[in-house]
């Protein structure tokens, strides 16, 4: 039998409706306002006043960014990077979280001190530079790789997860002979899935959108992730515009480089364009990763 809802409990449900809507519009409307942009006309972008939809309708922006002869190699970069480095870093974080949550473990507080330090003190750009130059990572991909082979906080998160799992179920294999390996990659592994994909989610957006790294120890051309390649593009693009502009107020012709080559460069609609070329992958992984993403952050928060 269902109850019938008072006045008061039917104007709670609209107005809690009309924010939940003002959420959702102030959260999607500049990721739709910056498609739009990105599918308009360079020239008349220009004008402004782009909202929902394209006046101009057009795929020329796009076009534009994978003109670009080093995109092609750069996607296949960051996807190498991101792929590796999930697999990597989950792998070796995981394994030290695993020692970390056995409270018998020997030293652990010197272990827990040890890793908690580089947390709050760094040494600083130029030691770590060095650092990395002497370890023969400069001008190599796997200067993406080895520094994040083991993420702290992501640590701390999964051995609070590990704490959390009963312990009899390790003795229990223990009793029945098992090594810790085999603990760890039989039982531990398996029913850890919210966390893994939680901390994994973390990884590769982090690898995906990251561009300092290579900005700082590539020089490469070859070995430059998308990040940085897009982030060239849109430099060329603004170059481009000033020149067009330039020419402009000059009354005369001017060579406004490949990027300019036929149309007027907008450089927000360059910038729009190489925006959603690069959070397209993430936000069509994301759905995937949902109900694991949301059950690990839950359970690590309650059981910290």
């Amino acid at each position: 039998m269902s109850m019938k809802k008072s006045f008061g409990d039917r104007v709670f449900n609209t107005i809690n409706i009309i924010i939940m809507l003002l959420i959702v519009f102030v959260t999607l409307y500049p990721f739709i306002n910056s498609l739009a942009i990105s599918l308009n006309d360079a020239d008349d972008t220009t004008r402004g006043g782009i909202t929902f939809y394209p006046r101009v309708f057009t795929f020329r922006n796009y076009e534009l960014i994978f003109e670009n002869p080093l995109i092609y190699n750069a996607y296949i970069v960051t996807v190498g990077r991101t792929i590796i480095g999930v697999v990597t870093s989950l792998f070796f974080t995981a394994t030290l979280a695993f020692g970390m949550a056995h409270s018998n473990l020997k030293g652990r507080r010197f272990y827990t001190i040890l890793c908690i330090i580089p947390m709050y003190f760094g040494g600083g750009l130029i030691p770590y530079y060095f650092l990395i130059r002497s370890l023969g990572l400069m001008n190599s991909f796997w200067v993406y790789i080895v520094p994040s082979l083991v993420g702290i906080w992501n640590m701390l998160l999964m051995r609070t997860y590990f704490m959390g799992i009963p312990a009899a179920l390790e003795e229990s294999a223990r009793i029945d002979g098992a090594n810790y390996l085999t603990v760890f990659f039989k039982i531990i592994l398996p029913i850890s899935t919210p966390i893994l994909a939680t901390i994994a989610l973390f990884i590769g957006v982090g690898q995906w959108n990251s561009w300092f790294d290579a900005f700082i120890f590539i020089t490469d051309q070859e070995l430059k992730p998308m990040q940085t390649v897009l982030l060239s593009i849109i430099s060329e693009a603004r170059y481009a515009e000033r020149l067009a502009q330039a020419a402009a107020a000059g009354a005369a012709t001017a060579d406004a480089g490949k990027l300019g080559k036929g149309v007027t460069v907008n450089v927000r609609s360059i910038t729009m364009a190489t925006m959603i070329v690069t959070i397209l992958p993430i936000v069509m992984v994301y759905p995937f990763l949902q109900r694991y993403f949301i059950k690990g952050v839950m359970i690590g928060s309650l059981k910290g």
